[in-house]
């Protein structure tokens, strides 16, 4: 089942989202990673099988702010 996670972080900069897209893209079952919003600072995880707690905590050890918003089954 694929799943569509959304997880809104307030990066300080750009690098910081580098850093948070490069967490997101090694977890095992992704299959795109891509920001939306105003200022960037969603970033969609769409995949197969992804633990959407163990991502967004992975990301917050990066990011310092990151909360799951929504996990969608599609």
């Amino acid at each position: 089942m694929t799943q569509k996670i959304v997880i809104k972080m307030q990066p300080k900069c750009g690098r910081c989202r580098t850093r948070a897209m490069m967490v997101a893209a090694q977890a095992s079952g992704v299959y795109s990673v891509e920001l939306q919003g105003d200022n960037k600072n969603q970033m969609v995880v769409t995949g197969d099988g992804i633990d959407a707690a163990a991502l967004t905590s992975s990301v917050r050890k990066k990011v310092k702010h990151a909360s799951l918003e929504t996990v969608q089954q599609i």
